[in-house]
């Protein structure tokens, strides 16, 4: 079984996708809602994958993005926005709020997670 970071500011939201992941078979390692969790748990949890919030709480989820990709960690962004935010890496996946169990799930596959 794959562990999921989620970052996401929104509880409902949290929530939400907390269950869609376990119905698609996946565990949940750690579910912050703002930039320092996210920094800490990002250095000090065990994950497979990350889903981020573009926006928390008005700061930009950048710097975890960054930790991340140092890490070596694949991850999505998750937004309402539509489009990653501004000197992310060119290519990065976005998964588009309001989203479905189908395009998570599409999300994580082409992750390869």
């Amino acid at each position: 079984m794959k562990d999921i970071f989620i970052v996401e500011d929104d509880a409902l939201i949290a929530m939400s996708l907390e269950e869609m992941l376990e119905d698609l078979g996946y565990r949940v390692s750690a579910s912050v809602p703002d930039l320092e969790q996210a920094l800490d748990a990002a250095r000090n949890k065990e994950f497979d994958a990350a889903i981020l919030d573009v926006s928390l709480a008005g700061k930009s989820s950048l710097p975890v993005a960054k930790l991340l990709e140092a890490l070596g960690k694949p991850y999505v962004f998750a937004t309402g926005y539509g489009s990653a935010p501004e000197g992310s890496s060119s290519g990065q996946p976005v998964l588009r709020k309001p989203f479905q169990i189908s395009d998570l799930e599409k999300a994580l596959k082409d992750m390869q997670v």
